[in-house]
Parts: C-alpha cells; structure tokens; sequence
C-alpha cells in the first residue's frame, strides 16, 4: 500500500499536523519491518526541505509565500500537486489542508478512483473572521462544504470540530484525535536544575506555555496575567511567530522553537503546570504532551483544549479573561498538583499514545481500500521533486 499525505501545513517548525505526519511515518515503517507488510508512505508539502533517503519520501510541491499564513506556502495551483500526486501513484490519499492539495486529492479520486480522506486540523471560518469579516466567514462555510462532502471520509481532532462542520453541512464527518509518543513525553524528563539555570529562586512557581506565537493563541491574555501574577510567578514561553516586543514582561522568558521533542519534553517535564489560553484550538497536542510529562494544565475554557482537561487533570479559565486566567493559575498550585500530575500522565499515555490512536487511523483506511480498486500501474520512479 501506498499512502500519501499531501498539506501545506506541513513545516520543519513543527506544528500538530507536522507531528502528526511524522508519528504516523514513524509508526508505519516500523510496522512495515516487524510484519513484513508493504508500506509506503510519501508526505507531500510545499514546506518540506528535502527528499533524499527521508523516512517517509518528502516531496516538495512548488508554491509561493503569501501574508498572513505564517510562513507557510501555498501551492499556487491545483495543477502542480496533482501532476506529482500521480507520479507518486497512491493507494489512498490524505489531505490536511482545505486549498488546492485537497482538490489536487479529489482530482485523484475521481480520475484513479482511489479513496481520499481530508483531515480538518484548521478552524478556517474561525480564523477568517476577524481578519476578513462575517460575509467572508460565511463564504467559507460555503466554500469548505462543497468540498468536504466530494472525499470518502472526513477526520476532525475534538468533537467540537465534528459538530461544526456537521452545522456547515458536512454530516458524517468522524471524531478522530491526534497523540503522542508517551514514551518521548514522560515526567522522568524533569531536569531539578531548569530554576537555577533561568536564575530564578527555587520557590518560583514555573509555568511554561509552548506552541506557535500568534493571535490566535491570545498569550496577550497570558502575558497580562503574567503581570498580574508577579515575580513569584515566571512563565517560560517556547516557539516563534508574532513580535516578540509583545510577549515581553519581567517574568517571562522567552526559549527558541524546540525541533528534538526530547528537548521540548525536558522544559515541559521540569515546570509545575502548562498554560495555554488559546480558545480556538481545533485540538490542543501540546496540552497532552505537557500532561504526559506530568504536568497539570490551565487552560481556556473553549475550543479542543477544553475536551482534553478536566477536573483531575487541570483547570479551565474563562477565555479571554485576564483575571480569570491569572485566578485559574493561582488556584492551581492549591490543588494536589501531585495527583493532577500523575492523573495527567495516566489519562495522556493511557489513551492518546501514538500506538493507539495510528491503529485507530489505518482502520479507518483499511475499511475505505475495501471498497476500492487501484486503476493504474505502479510509478517506476521514487520520489519526484521540484
């Protein structure tokens, strides 16, 4: 079998869905090795940075950069990713974005009649909005309807995505969430020497918040809270993106994009809690990341994070409330955080590890190669580059 994901969200810098394509390429090839079973698999992006001897092939897609995509690229055409989807000569197509790879998958589709699923990891209409407006917004629900209904299946990561594109039209959509490698992301990580190495006093209470900086993730609510914490509180902030001039505050620490997830499981692993006030998240992997590492989460009271964290686990903050946050973290450290950690643990490794939620995946595409049968002949050549 040969499987190929195709997405503009696929990036070097890391992300959910980067994450998400590299577990599953991880996981395929050893499976291929301990079963003996033919697997291919074949990542397709306009932001991959090499072919070579890569597990899996990356393929390049020809596109350009475009504002406001926060260094993505998008291929300018749905011509170019089709062309190379066909010189792959896929089993089973999977797309994880909603612009011309995702027609570039269906053009496959209805050509080859192969199966293609999307996998809807972008809140679109949500993200329009407030740069475009409500007309614009609702164009896109028009928009995505009409496309998502044309695949075989479509995958959302929370059931708050699920039953969003079920009220856009988009009905049989199915719940399928993302994990993590429980084996990286564990709390004996921890690093006893993090406090002394930031120069902090040992009784500094220390939050860490890791993921992209961008408007949507509103750490201005966070950076506020921060201030209103004061200097018993220290937040560690690790990514990039937006002006950083923003995000500065006495108490907060501002720590490169992490690409070894051994490194970002080890700043996890050594802080007491995650924060994340993002309300917008379609899923939330650095919530179970952090909560695998042991760690206890505050978080937004709103979109996938809030699925991921309850009671036992951590706290929920009104969104976009400073004081709501800043009350959230100070309750925090009155709960047995001891117990939270280690119920965060077994909840993250229990259920969301990658060798439980990729079986889960490949089910799913067993069921639809059933009903298919492949109608042209294996490409000769390997991997295809711009």
């Amino acid at each position: 079998m040969h499987l190929v994901d195709i997405t503009m969200f696929y990036a070097a810098e890391g992300g959910g869905v980067s994450t998400y394509l590299n577990a599953k390429a991880n996981w395929l090839a050893r499976r291929g090795h301990v079963e003996n079973a033919i697997l291919r698999h074949t990542i397709m992006s306009p932001n991959v940075e090499t072919c070579g001897d890569a597990v899996p092939a990356l393929v390049r897609i020809p596109a350009a950069g475009l504002p406001g995509f926060h260094g993505f690229r998008m291929p300018l055409s749905v011509s170019a990713p089709a062309r190379l989807l066909e010189a792959a000569g896929p089993d089973l197509v999977e797309a994880g974005d909603a612009g011309h790879c995702a027609w570039a998958a269906l053009r496959m589709r209805k050509r080859y009649d192969i199966p293609a699923v999307a996998f809807y990891h972008s809140d679109l209409p949500r993200l329009v909005q407030p740069r475009l407006g409500r007309w614009i917004a609702r164009g896109t629900c028009r928009y995505l309807a009409n496309l998502y209904r044309q695949f075989d299946l479509v995958l959302a990561p929370s059931r708050l995505m699920v039953e969003q594109l079920d009220e856009i039209g988009v009905h049989d959509a199915v719940h399928q969430p993302l994990g993590i490698d429980a084996a990286v992301f564990r709390p004996e990580r921890r690093d006893e020497t993090l406090r002394e190495h930031l120069g902090l006093d040992p009784d500094t209470r220390l939050l860490i918040y890791a993921g992209r900086f961008t408007p949507e993730k509103k750490l201005h609510v966070l950076v506020e809270a921060m201030r209103k914490l004061g200097e018993r509180y220290h937040l560690i902030l690790v990514g990039a993106g937006q002006d950083q001039a923003l995000l500065c505050a006495p108490n907060v620490t501002i720590v490169p994009f992490r690409r070894d997830q051994r490194a970002l499981a080890r700043l996890l692993a050594s802080c007491d809690v995650l924060v994340h006030p993002g309300d917008c998240e379609t899923f939330g992997l650095i919530v179970l990341e952090a909560m695998a590492c042991g760690l206890p989460v505050v978080g937004a009271n709103g979109g996938g994070v809030a699925e991921l964290v309850d009671r036992e686990t951590g706290i929920l903050a009104e969104p976009n409330k400073v004081d709501s946050l800043a009350g959230a973290i100070e309750a925090i450290y009155y709960r047995d955080m001891a117990r939270m950690g280690q119920a965060a643990r077994s909840k993250a490794a229990g259920r969301y590890d990658w060798n439980r939620i990729l079986p889960q995946v490949l089910g799913r595409y067993d069921l639809l190669l059933g009903g298919y049968q492949r109608s042209f002949p294996e490409p000769e050549g390997a991997c295809v580059t711009d």
